[in-house]
């Protein structure tokens, strides 16, 4: 038996390319459905993992999914907006502690989250590096934000208009970093975190500019009286906040119609989540709650849908493999006539003939069955920053 084991080694080595060709096929057929099946796990595991520990989510009325999406995992789908109304509404309620969420700016590509010092305590994230941001344009970043951009505490961040063609007047802000969340293997990783009302500064809400009492140029001023003084849009406005200037900065308007994307509502029990529920679905108003965790089940419903099908489908392409690979053999055995003829003729018996080539096909698959074997651990080792590459980020 080792006999054959070795001249059917031999055969191997000399047919290097044909062998190699078949080990991938093998190897990729005996992939593709445990690969699948892992990615699927993953992505069930990291979504339900984050919704099973979001209570309620309050928004505007509309399409639940993006109003999840977009307050967990900050997805570039924005619901419509509500108002810091809702929040007090919640607090008058005593029935839940509101986090509120304005996801609708971005620093490069990393999503800016303006929310309040409770969502750190409320994810459970420590800060590995300097501090929370205490003042209007500072900012705390996730770990691969920091990493990617080589960012550390006192560097700055910019944020980035929501269009080449922003007519707005709305400048980019400069975000000073004060700390560097933990490494949490979550979309808080990529996501740079601020005040609600730094979020505003940088919708416009609220801006600074050079004290308009001491303007010089004449030109820069419209017009005059006791109580108020009109400028120019020429007068310098202030991209970056500091110590120097965080006096200068103002809000226009009433703070309580200022937007939000969201609001996390923590009850203080499952009776009072209920009553909260039940208020806002007797109640005639343009919000709506929900639980996470029912909306991604439904999402993963769906999607375990698509994998049965993507199943049939490997399926049968599996099976197509197999023929093709069986056609392979047989066409090769059939071009080999003239080998196994001589070796028949030199006195070998037809079990070593079926010896020999027993013993090629099963190095073959063990070669496949080593090959995938290394491939799904590498995927199993990558597989938390597969998925959140490319299914939730």
């Amino acid at each position: 038996m080792i006999d054959s084991f070795y001249l059917a080694w031999r055969y191997i080595a000399f047919n290097r390319i044909k062998t190699l060709t078949l080990v991938m096929c093998i190897s990729l057929v005996s992939f593709l459905p445990f690969a699948l099946k892992i990615l699927l796990k993953e992505s069930e595991h990291q979504l339900m993992s984050r919704a099973t520990t979001t209570p309620l989510l309050i928004g505007a009325k509309g399409n639940s999914l993006d109003l999840v999406m977009n307050s967990l995992y900050f997805s570039k789908e924005k619901p419509n907006f509500i108002s810091m109304k809702a929040v007090e509404k919640v607090m008058s309620s005593y029935l839940a502690m509101p986090i509120p969420l304005y996801t609708r700016f971005h620093a490069r590509e990393y999503p800016i989250v303006g929310t309040g010092l409770d969502y750190f305590e409320f994810r459970g994230h420590k800060i590995v590096n300097g501090r929370a941001f205490a003042m209007l344009g500072e900012a705390v970043i996730g770990a691969d934000v920091a990493e990617r951009l080589n960012l550390k505490v006192g560097g700055s961040i910019l944020s980035s208009p929501e269009n080449l063609f922003d007519l707005a007047g709305v400048y980019p802000l400069k975000m000073k970093v004060t700390g560097v969340l933990q490494k949490t293997n979550s979309v808080d990783d990529k996501a740079v975190f601020v005040d609600l009302k730094t979020t505003w500064v940088i919708q416009g809400l609220g801006h600074g500019h050079q004290d308009v009492k001491k303007i010089k140029d004449a030109s820069n001023v419209l017009s005059r009286s006791e109580k108020s003084i009109t400028t120019s849009t020429k007068i310098k406005q202030y991209t970056e906040i500091n110590l120097e200037n965080l006096g200068a900065f103002h809000f226009h308007g009433d703070p309580s119609i200022y937007p939000l994307t969201a609001i996390i509502a923590v009850p203080q029990d499952e009776k009072s989540a209920t009553i909260l529920i039940g208020r806002y679905l007797s109640e005639q108003t343009n919000q709506q709650i929900v639980r996470p965790k029912r909306v991604i089940e439904d999402l993963l419903g769906n999607i375990f849908q698509i994998k049965a099908f993507i199943d049939a489908v490997v399926l049968i392409v599996a099976i197509a493999m197999v023929l093709a690979i069986f056609l392979v053999f047989s066409l090769s055995f059939r071009l080999r006539q003239k080998e196994i003829s001589t070796i028949l003729h030199l006195g070998c018996s037809r079990s070593t003939v079926i010896q020999l080539i027993g013993a090629e096909i099963l190095i073959i698959v063990m070669f496949s069955g080593a090959l995938c074997f290394s491939a799904l651990l590498v995927l199993q080792y990558f597989q938390g920053e597969i998925v959140h590459k490319l299914f939730i980020s």
